[in-house]
């Protein structure tokens, strides 16, 4: 989503369009041009508009995960902050990822989980 908002941005700042959906006498998807003013607001579903609140949404579980790799894994809270700027930065949540789960996987690797499943005895 991260991408997809950075590509609405150069498009809506950079070239000057937003990108509507389902407008009346418009394609299915059309490019408007942007002119910032609210009140002239193209009829139709505001396809940018979506991005951004998508993107929004996505985010907050994204940083409730974050928390929660954090606190199972009892990383410093530095960790926690590269972690959310990985969502942050464009195509930083690559190379996030590659590091943080290379580093779970090793944790869980030298910290094997016991079973809980309780063991059941044969009776004669």
């Amino acid at each position: 989503m991260l991408l997809l908002l950075v590509a609405e941005m150069i498009l809506k700042y950079g070239v000057g369009y937003s990108v509507y959906a389902f407008a009346p006498g418009q394609p299915v998807v059309a490019l408007v041009p942007y002119t910032g003013d609210a009140a002239s607001s193209q009829a139709g579903f505001d396809v940018s508009t979506g991005i951004l609140i998508a993107h929004g949404w996505l985010y907050v579980l994204y940083l409730i995960a974050d928390f929660r790799l954090w606190s199972l894994m009892r990383m410093s809270f530095t960790k926690f902050l590269q972690i959310a700027l990985g969502g942050v930065v464009p195509f930083m949540s690559f190379i996030v990822e590659h590091f943080i789960t290379k580093q779970v996987r090793k944790f869980l690797a030298e910290n094997p989980v016991p079973s809980t499943e309780p063991k059941v005895e044969a009776s004669h």
